[in-house]
Parts: structure tokens; sequence; C-alpha cells
């Protein structure tokens, strides 16, 4: 049995084995200390060979991006929780800048704006990671946005459209049903092949919690990604959420596809980076927002883009949402992003308290690009719809005085009204093209002037399965079909006069109910 002495030369042999055999090679680390920290940033001093946007590491694994390079300090947005950082820890510079995974293993998922997964569904199997900060595609890498992106909303597709590529404001006031749109967006792009990327920024858990599950509900959850950034995250993920998320969606408008980018809500947003640009001491301006805000936002908007077919050919559209006051639409960052994006969606509150939903006030709306795309066969049938309801509205102000109108204008007005009825519409419920297009004809053909008000709805929910049986090929048109022709016109208006005639002479179950 070997002594105690000749274990311990045996250990000595074996270690000085092991150590020779190790390759010995000079590392060099950049290293600092934490100064200051709390409410999310740091102040760390050393590190002068950081870089900006470059991560930085804590103890405990905490990680920091650089933002405010100073003559010897560095102002440090932190990713994580502070408790466990004392001032005066070291702090490691790791030369790299913040990065996400992409690809196809991230569809289906939850995830936080580093990529980790909040679903409970395991880790992601992923092989790729991109920066959230790429530049934004040259305009020589861009091609004209030529394909209509379907909000399956008839107020938008029909007077507001969209197009693959663009970039459409979402605006109103607070509790107006801005995320209604975009998610019932979300959910029509069920029938299409657009993968959809929905980023929450400082959004509530239960609010977030009700679109996951709106979409699981009605879309197709398989083809979406959720970046979650929530109100009660640190201020750093929430102001790194939107750009996470773009860099998502940018793998897949590299490869050639179709991608929707909803950011909820840029608003929110420009808030988290104010919060955290004062507690670095930058210098404040207008509403105390740092003089940058308005960059930020450009620089992330600029990504969405519909590249040229040599680069693949793939899009990507950015629905941004942003809240006003009172609908003052000409506060700083609403007048921020309407200057960046190409048109914006107004939600005005009289509208919703009127229950007229979606609440899209069409005088304040537009769309500087989707016209250009609009389906061929949608276009025709709208392009005296916009008109004919502004006359409406204007003419139902004096109405409401009592004012004597005569035949005409009455006409007139009553259309007004089957226009309105058509265009509101339930959540959760887009319609197809092809019932958009039904639903167009109707009011172009004056075949719901004949309708009660109180019958629209019945109208609505008794067309698709009347169009199946009565006119198949409506329900079967795509975004390329061209206008209808006259025959297929006037056979369209038939079948839609015997579902109204239909409609009016059946009884009226809902009335009978409330009486």
């Amino acid at each position: 049995m070997p002594t105690l002495t000749e274990e311990l030369h045996e250990w000595l042999d074996l270690s000085r084995q092991r150590l020779g055999s190790l390759a010995l090679t000079p590392q060099l680390e950049h290293i600092g200390r934490v100064l200051r920290v709390g409410d999310g940033v740091a102040t760390v001093q050393g590190l002068p060979a950081a870089r900006l946007d470059e991560l930085l590491e804590f103890t405990g694994g905490v990680r920091g991006l650089a933002i405010d390079l100073g003559e010897e300090t560095i102002g440090c947005l932190l990713l994580g929780p502070s408790e466990g950082i004392p001032a005066g820890s070291m702090v490691r510079g790791t030369g790299q800048v913040a990065r996400v995974p992409v690809g196809e293993a991230l569809l289906g998922r939850v995830v936080d704006p580093l990529g980790v997964p909040l679903d409970g569904k395991g880790p992601l199997e992923v092989s790729q990671w991109s920066p959230v900060e790429q530049p934004a595609p040259m305009i020589i890498d861009r091609a004209l946005v030529t394909r209509p992106l379907a909000t399956g909303l008839l107020v938008i597709d029909a007077m507001i459209p969209l197009g693959r590529g663009q970039r459409e404001l979402i605006i109103g006031d607070r509790e107006t049903g801005k995320t209604a749109i975009a998610v019932d967006t979300i959910i029509n792009q069920k029938s299409s092949d657009v993968i959809c990327v929905y980023a929450a920024v400082g959004q509530k858990t239960s609010s977030v919690a009700r679109v996951i599950e709106a979409v699981r509900t009605h879309g197709a959850l398989e083809r979406c990604i959720f970046v979650i950034g929530e109100a009660n995250a640190a201020p750093g993920l929430q102001w790194l959420t939107p750009y996470s998320a773009c860099s998502m969606a940018e793998y897949f408008m590299a490869q050639g596809k179709d991608v929707l980018l909803v950011i909820d809500d840029l608003t929110k947003h420009a808030a988290a980076y104010r919060e955290v640009s004062l507690l670095l001491r930058r210098p404040p301006g207008r509403e105390a927002y740092p003089g940058d805000i308005f960059y930020i936002h450009s620089r992330l908007l600029e990504r969405a883009a519909k590249l040229a077919p040599e680069r693949g050919g793939g899009s990507l559209t950015a629905l941004p949402i942003a809240e006003t006051q009172a609908g003052n639409i000409s506060a700083y960052i609403p007048t921020n992003l309407i200057s960046i994006t190409d048109g914006q969606i107004y939600l005005d509150p009289r509208l919703f308290y009127e229950d007229q939903k979606p609440a899209v006030d069409v005088g304040k709306s537009v769309s500087r690009v989707g016209g250009k795309t609009q389906a061929p066969v949608l276009k025709a049938l709208s392009e005296s719809l916009r008109l004919e309801y502004a006359q409406f509205l204007e003419l139902e102000v004096f109405t409401r005085f009592g004012t004597l109108v005569d035949e005409r204008t009455r006409k007139v007005i009553e259309h007004g009204r089957r226009i309105r009825a058509v265009l509101g519409q339930p959540q959760f419920a887009p319609l197809s093209l092809g019932e958009e297009v039904a639903l167009l004809c109707a009011l172009s053909e004056g075949v719901l002037d004949s309708v009660p008000l109180d019958r629209i709805t019945a109208f609505r929910e008794a067309l698709t399965p009347w169009l199946a049986a009565h006119s198949p090929e409506i329900l079967a048109l795509t975004d390329r079909a061209p206008a209808l022709s006259s025959d297929a016109r006037v056979r369209l208006s038939a079948a839609l006069q015997a579902l109204a005639r239909s409609i009016c002479a059946a009884p009226n179950v809902r009335a009978e109910q409330r009486t």
C-alpha cells in the first residue's frame, strides 16, 4: 500500500505533466470598474478601447451596451437587473456588438430582445446570429413597391392601401384600437405567405398575452415571432426590442420572403430612451427628449424596404404604432414619425366612442405608396369611395341641426350611411379580397341602398356562403387579378341584389329579440 509521501509525489508528477502539455498563449482583456449604477444605467471608468454600442460584461453575467463614450467614463445601458452590480466591481469589454439569434427556429416562439425564450418551449436551436444594429439597404439595392399587403380591413384596403415594403404609421389616442388593427393585419396573413414579427415595447404582460392568444386562435402562430420587452423589463431591453425584432425580420427578407414587422409602440420606446438619456446626463432637448431621438427611429424604420430582384426580392413592411395625447398629432414624437414613414392611419377617439370600429379617420389618414400597389380589381371599385364618403360626412353635419334637405341630398346621405355601416368591421374577422370586392360592388351599384341599416350586418354575415354558392369565382380572386369585366360585374351585381332581396324579406330576428 503506497504511503502518503508516495501518493503526493505521484500527484506532483501528474500535475507537472498536465502543466507541461498546456499551450500557453497571451490573452488581452480590457477591464474597467463601475463608478455608479442604478435605474438601468451604469457609469464605467476605464476601458479606453471600448467602442460605441459594444457589449460590456458586468459581475454576475449581466451585460450592458456602451452608448455614451466620454473622455474618461462610459455611459452604459444595462440589459438586465442592476441589483447584483455594486459600485467598484469589475467590468470587461467583449469587443462585440449586441447580437440576436435569427432563423426558422424562431417561428412560433416568444423571446425577449436578447433571444432568450419566454414561452417555456425549451432552448432555441439556432446557428446564426445577427447584429441588432444594421445599415439600411442602399437605394440601388431597393426596388419599387409593387404588391399590396392586405390587412383584411375594408376601410384600409379600399382607401388607405398598403404595399409590401412600405412604412405606415398607426397613430391615435390611447385605447382607440391601434393594436387591434395591427393584430387583424397579422391574422389576415394566415392565407398569405407573409411572415409576421410582433415587437411589444413597454406593454403590460396581460396585453401581450391577449395578442398572442388572438393570433393563436385566429391566425397562423407558426409563422409569427413575438419579441417582448415588457413594461417591467429594464429600460435597456425595452430600447433594444424593436432593433432585435427588425434583425429577426431582416433574415427572412434576405431569403427573398415578405415580412411584416409591427412595433407596439414607439411612443413608449422614445420614453424609455429619454429616461436612460437623462440618467446618463445627456443634454435634454424639446420635451426633455435627447437630440438624437429622431435618428434612433429613422435608422430603425429605414431598414424596411422592398429589395431588388438581384438582392432576392424580399420585402420588410413596417407598421409602427404611436400614441397621441388628446388627438394632438403635432406633438414632437408623432410629427417625427409622420415625417419618417410613408403615411399614417389615424384613429379618431370620437369615431371610436360612436362605435365606428375600426375608428379610422379617412380625412387625416393617407398612404403615399400603397395606392400604386392596390389590387386592380379593388382599385377599380374604390376610386370614388373616398370622395362619396367625404361628401356624406360634410352633408351629415347640416342634417344634425334639422335642416330640410331635398331628395337628392337625402339619397346621398342614406348612401353614405351604408358606406359607413360597411366600413365598420368586428375584430378578428378580416375579409378576403373577394369579400371586399363584393362589398364595394354592392356599394357602387347601389345594391345596399334598399337594405335597411339594421340589416347591413346580416347582409355581411350571409355574403360569404352566398358567394360560394352563386359566384365562387369572386372568392377565388387574387391581388394580381385584373379589374372585373362588364359582364362579370353585371353577374356579381345580380347575385348581390338577390341576396339583398332575401335579407330584406327575412324576419329581423335581432330586432325582435330586442323588442
